[in-house]
């Protein structure tokens, strides 16, 4: 029995490290399936870094009424930013209301848009208990107030950030300006967005990058005037090699390197796609660990059990070894002559009883059990303690077991010459015929 539990064991065992095997496995080849299918990712960036993250200094009104418009209004962004890489709304009315607005920059394919949200997303909440803030990242822009700013393109709270690592010569200034100038005409009739480049005269391998993004909201003549603001701001950054420009309505840079990714987000239908097979994948792939790590965790469980009951039977084992009840199978076996027919007494729904004689002439009956259940051997072993003990003289005294053979006996004392019924109600039951 001990042996079949320890051969239990090792298979649990191997069992274990084959599925801890088989995860790591899982786990490389969903690495390498997700890599290989967002390829095309890896060459573009969504540009999280913060440029800027500014908070409002006036406080909510009331706070039962203001936390819930806010997280009303990041889980409305948040959907709309996931399916088009921009949105507004609006929640609740009066002075904790909330207005929100999103949108990441025309380079960015959906997936960047939505890893820059989140970073924006993240740290919006750190400005209450003020009722406002606005984040400006590299690839996208957020802003919360409690009025509606949409049609807004200037405030007191722009700002001009410029590079200040390297000065370039007239050449590059001159470049600049035309870039900018390029993306302030280009970007009012396209969406709002331009992405001009511009070489730079005299210089083999020198151009000057621009992005302009205006905010959806605003209309072509908005926009210009935005731009043109923004335009203006930001020339004051030359001769340095890079200058950003942060708009209430809008958001220019210039640079001396490309930063602009090369897909833009209206035609990554591509990406998307891979985007798609990609958490499919995954998905499943991680279904199926789960569910590897829930049977792992269900077959720990039994195996803890059965470490349990295995030290228990061990220990009843022992005790019934070394006492007076327990009876060698082979001495049964040669007391009842190998279970001899001549010596069957009868049988009854749980066994056959069979006559048999010890060595040292005591007369005994042996039952033979047909069920011989091994992970019901506590019970089997707290039974025969108990019913060894008692004595009345209407049982059968049982004196002992064999349960350390291929077969679980018991013996009891033998009664000759009568029946079980003289044995109890003595020669007074033949009143009742």
């Amino acid at each position: 029995m001990i042996d079949g539990l320890n051969a239990d064991i090792k298979k649990f065992a191997c069992f274990v490290f084959q599925t801890e095997h088989q995860i790591n496995l899982m786990k490389k080849a969903l690495f390498i399936l997700v890599l290989c299918l967002l390829v095309e990712e890896i060459v573009t960036e969504p540009r999280a870094q913060v440029v800027e993250f500014k908070c409002g200094t006036v406080l909510e009104n009331n706070v039962t009424a203001f936390v819930p418009n806010f997280v009303g209004t990041m889980e409305k962004i948040s959907d709309l930013m996931r399916t088009a890489g921009f949105g507004t709304t609006q929640m609740g009315t009066g002075p904790d209301a909330n207005y929100g607005l999103a949108q990441c920059y025309g380079d960015l394919n959906l997936l960047d848009c939505v890893l820059c949200y989140a970073e924006g997303r993240g740290r919006l909440p750190g400005c209450f208990p003020y009722n406002s803030g606005r984040i400006y990242l590299d690839g996208c822009f957020m802003r919360v107030t409690n009025y509606t700013f949409y049609d807004e393109i200037s405030g007191p709270q722009d700002k001009t950030i410029c590079g200040n690592t390297t000065r370039k010569d007239t050449n590059f200034q001159e470049s600049a300006k035309r870039a900018l100038l390029d993306a302030g005409t280009t970007a009012p009739n396209n969406e709002g967005f331009a992405r001009p480049k511009v070489s730079v005269s005299g210089s083999k391998n020198e151009s000057v990058y621009v992005l302009a993004n205006c905010w959806k909201t605003l209309n072509a003549s908005s926009c210009r005037a935005c731009l043109d603001n923004a335009s203006a701001s930001i020339m004051t950054c030359l001769p340095w090699s890079e200058g950003r420009r942060l708009n209430t309505g809008c958001f220019l840079r210039y640079s001396d390197r490309d930063f602009l990714n090369s897909i833009q987000r209206g035609g990554g239908s591509k990406i998307n796609k891979g985007v798609i097979i990609a958490i499919v994948v995954s998905s499943v792939a991680f279904a199926v660990i789960g569910a590897i790590i829930g049977l792992t965790i269900r077959k720990n469980t039994i195996l803890q059990r059965k470490r349990r009951g295995s030290s228990d039977i061990v220990k009843m084992s022992r005790t019934l070894n070394d006492s007076s009840l327990n009876f060698k199978f082979s001495t049964l076996q040669k007391a009842t002559g190998n279970f001899d027919d001549a010596n069957k007494l009868g049988q009854g729904g749980f066994g056959i009883v069979y006559k048999g004689v010890l060595a040292d002439g005591r007369e005994i009956a042996v039952k033979r059990l047909f069920v011989n259940n091994r992970h019901r051997a506590s019970d089997f072993y707290n039974e025969v303690n108990l019913i060894s003990t008692v004595e009345h003289k209407n049982l059968v005294r049982l004196l002992g077991c064999s349960c350390f053979g291929p077969e679980s006996l018991l013996v009891y004392e033998f009664l000759p010459n009568m029946s079980l019924d003289r044995f109890i109600f003595g020669n007074s039951l033949q009143d009742f015929y």
